[in-house]
């Protein structure tokens, strides 16, 4: 019915946009030439002010009869059908994505009530067993089972035929039958704007998952793209094709090679030897289907699968499905067994989870494919020109060069320097690192000692991963030593490992975010950080000292699912061209949660982060806090790792610094960690505020109070406020609102959710913000030639102006208020409050 309506909409538009009014009050049909002419300047500006129409019937002789009301009105209905058109479109688009989930969820419903019937006859099965005495357990064997296949088979086509048969039917029954006892995937709900619908299996042998959506591309391109793993699996370190030969039906038999990276230095990598099995059935529908070949000796030599454990594939694949309404219905199973008894206990729920499978590897394909379908289709665009190919190609190098570091392989030319035991900083060196681009190998830039990697895992308990990485992003000075950085940067540069610290630079603390793209959902945010720096020179006063860095970024929403939280970056030049050498640094932060989680929705509902959660009142003080609780007793494992192109001849030196710069930045991300553990944020624990600050509550009380004592009206404009609903309302007072300490140089020490809002920071990052860092040069001198004012008669009036962001980003503010807050005792001053009216993001 809504589309019904949308199209008489636009057929109506249509009719009329084409119609005008001449000189008599008569409807005359614009002739081809005038709509050309109109179409041509709405091509350029859909919203033509009222000087721009006047020109446009002065330039064009031919709409000289129209009158300039008529014109607007044309453009009026031009933009109305533009519109009508695109809810036209995204109606179709949700309707199509309705059915094709609608018909999931019909053959989900169909598979449950054939595993129900399953289960019945099993019973009555059993039950008659029991009665009959003749019964043998035999009888009772209902679960397919896994056969060996010795090596023999991986020389015999017909028997690798034979097993690529019976690894479809596997595969099958689990894509779309019973053999699995499939679960939803906590916090995955299905949805016209989901990305698919996700399962878990709820007992099984190794670790399985399960996805199934629809993507608007066709079922050959879709297989291609899954097929090459190494380009959508960030784990995946080398995938090769050993044989391949014709088998029925015009399919393919591929015997497979696969490596795949370690995700902490705590554990060792692991690789499979697989036979792959691509056919088309019956029904059109394209397979690619894939399992572990057994037997001594099987696979690559000894020697090259020397530093992995050999990990099994049960019949696992894509069933991808043409859909009736375009594009293609794909389901994805993931079932593997990892081998965890090779790694240390505590890191076994991460190879014995199935939540942590489908997190890593069958939600990632999904979204993979949907994000080429969406590039493919012209839906994204991005910044800076770049193509979402070539942004792509940048995530993966810095993702597989962080990989690379921390995994350390022989066969890539790592060697351990030393190592002084798995709780400290690890140093590797790589002699014959080349650094260059897959697309201009050429362009290669060989350093003359080569690279040198610190890295260091730990434990962190009850931290949010999440909120952990976004502080590490946001507030790198905390962290970061950017004479390092600028050490880093400038060993880039062909011929150049001179330390740039040796040069006087003095760098102002802050960064600039830029932001290049993103994949769907944001789970993974590629951008450009700017670090500012100036010389002390005078020679050199107007070299620029800035850094650059390329930085890609995970797993920074909390309630997102998602396999860990990450932080890579690498430096760049400024000019960023495409081929640029990468040596990429950061941080991996990854959940440890048991097997036994995996049928429970871990995920907490919606906390307000930071210390906000002790500003919740009433009912939502008691989620806060159950929320808290259910944070304890988590764990995660960090892993941190620092590469530093060096010289031959500092090989000891740039050694040392490294170590010592890891162990620095180790201790760093304890403090912060500590600081936002939910421990440090509970009010039952630590306090509600900074310490020596009153309770929240206290102080909402005094800015009110102050402000109507100075201002002589109410801040809350409420008449009676008392008890914890001030502390409510002061929360979500639609202006931003700050408190700022009196010290020489002021730092701030409280926000309200607008404030925070408006400084894209957080209560404890909040600490970190001095007064003069979010005001312009304007907005400093007038902050300056008032303050003797706001102190003397306790407030100040600011005019409309401009303040900057923690993440570089302008704010404009239609007025700004300033006042003295003062304790209970009406003569003692605690702080300053400022109050910004109608902010908004420039």
């Amino acid at each position: 019915m809504a589309m019904a309506v949308a199209q008489h909409m636009v057929s109506s538009s249509g009719s009329s946009i084409n119609k005008h009014l001449d000189a008599a009050g008569k409807y005359v049909r614009y002739t081809a030439e005038q709509i050309e002419a109109l179409e041509r300047v709405y091509a350029e500006c859909p919203k033509p002010s009222s000087l721009r129409r006047q020109q446009l019937i002065r330039e064009c002789p031919i709409l000289s009869n129209i009158e300039p009301k008529q014109i607007k009105v044309w453009f009026q209905n031009r933009r109305c059908r533009e519109k009508q058109r695109k809810e036209s479109s995204r109606l179709q688009t949700v309707n199509r994505k309705l059915s094709a989930m609608n018909k999931l969820l019909m053959e989900e419903n169909d598979r449950l009530q054939k595993q129900v019937s399953q289960l019945v006859c099993e019973n009555g099965y059993m039950k008659q067993q029991l009665h009959t005495a003749s019964a043998t357990d035999a009888s009772c064997d209902s679960v397919v089972t896994t056969p060996q296949h010795s090596l023999r088979d991986a020389n015999n086509p017909a028997g690798l035929l034979s097993i690529a048969e019976e690894t479809l039917a596997e595969f099958l029954s689990k894509a779309t039958g019973t053999v699995v006892d499939w679960v939803q995937m906590p916090g995955m709900k299905p949805g016209p704007d989901s990305v698919g619908i996700f399962a878990i299996s709820q007992s099984c042998s190794g670790v399985a998952a399960r996805a199934c959506g629809l993507v608007s591309l066709e079922p050959t391109k879709i297989a291609e793209i899954l097929k090459d793993r190494p380009s959508w699996f960030r784990e995946c370190r080398n995938l090769e094709v050993f044989t391949m030969f014709p088998a029925g039906n015009g399919g393919t038999i591929e015997l497979v090679y696969t490596q795949m990276f370690a995700p902490t230095t705590l554990a060792p990598a692991r690789d499979f030897w697989t036979l792959r099995y691509t056919t088309t059935l019956e029904n059109g529908s394209l397979v690619v289907c894939e399992r572990s070949l057994s037997g001594s000796g099987a696979g690559p030599s000894a020697v090259a699968a020397a530093q992995f454990v050999r990990a099994e594939m049960l019949p696992s694949g894509y069933l991808i499905r043409p859909s009736d309404g375009g594009g293609s219905i794909i389901h994805i199973v993931d079932h593997l067994n990892f081998e965890a008894w090779s790694v240390p206990e505590v890191l076994r729920p991460l190879y014995e989870s199935s939540k942590v499978i489908a997190q890593k590897m069958t939600i990632t394909a999904l979204r993979y494919v949907k994000q080429i379908a969406q590039e493919t289709s012209g839906e994204v665009v991005y910044s800076m020109g770049r193509q979402p190919a070539l942004l792509r190609t940048f995530s993966q190098r810095l993702s597989r060069g962080f990989n690379d570091a921390i995994n350390g392989f022989n066969d890539d030319g790592w060697s351990i320097l030393n190592c002084d035991g798995t709780d400290d900083v690890i140093i590797a060196i790589n002699s014959s690192k080349t650094l260059s681009s897959a697309s201009n190998p050429t362009n290669a830039l060989s350093f003359v000692g080569g690279v040198l990697c610190a890295k260091a895992s730990m434990l962190l308990q009850n931290v949010s991963p999440a909120v952990l990485v976004r502080f590490l992003r946001e507030h790198r000075s905390e962290w970061a030593d950017f004479n390092v950085d600028a050490y880093t940067a400038a060993s880039l540069k062909a011929g150049t490992y001179a330390y740039p610290g040796m040069r006087p630079t003095r760098f102002t603390g802050s960064q600039i975010i830029m932001p290049l793209g993103h994949t769907i959902e944001h789970a993974e945010i590629l951008e450009v950080i700017r670090l500012e720096g100036h010389s002390l020179v005078q020679e050199d006063a107007f070299v620029s000292r800035d850094i650059h860095l390329l930085q890609v970024c995970s797993g920074i929403d909390e309630n997102a699912v998602g396999a860990c939280s990450e932080l890579v970056f690498a430096p760049i030049d400024e000019m960023f061209p495409d081929n640029a050498p990468l040596v990429p640094s950061g941080f991996r932060i990854i959940p440890l949660e048991s097997k036994s989680c995996d049928t429970q929705d871990s995920l907490t509902t919606n906390r307000t982060l930071d210390l906000t959660s002790s500003l919740e009142v009433g009912a939502a003080t008691n989620n806060a806090s159950g929320d808290v609780l259910s944070c304890q007793n988590t764990r995660s494992v960090l892993t941190i790792a620092f590469q530093f192109p060096f010289d031959g001849t500092l090989q000891d030196n740039v050694a040392t610094m490294a170590q010592q710069y890891v162990r620095s930045v180790i201790s760093s991300v304890q403090r912060v960690a500590m600081a936002i553990s939910p421990s440090a944020l509970s009010p039952a624990v630590g306090p509600k505020l900074t310490p020596g600050s009153p309770e929240a509550l206290t102080l909402a009380h005094w800015i009110c109070e102050s402000y109507s004592y100075h201002i002589g009206a109410e801040l809350l404009r409420c008449e009676s406020l008392g008890g914890d609903s001030i502390l409510k309302n002061l929360w979500q007072h639609q202006d931003a609102i700050l408190c700022c300490s009196l010290k020489s140089l002021p730092v701030f020490i409280f926000a309200n959710q607008g404030g925070l809002d408006m400084l894209e920071t957080t209560l404890v990052s909040l600490q970190d913000i001095t007064l003069d860092k979010i005001f312009d040069e304007a907005g400093r001198k007038a902050l300056c030639s008032d303050f003797a004012k706001l102190m003397q008669q306790g407030y100040a009036y600011f005019p409309a102006g401009i303040c900057m962001s923690t993440m570089g980003r302008h704010i404009s503010y239609e007025q700004a208020v300033a006042w003295k807050v003062l304790e209970a005792d009406e003569s003692t001053v605690h702080c300053l409050a400022f109050c910004f009216v109608n902010w908004s993001f420039v």
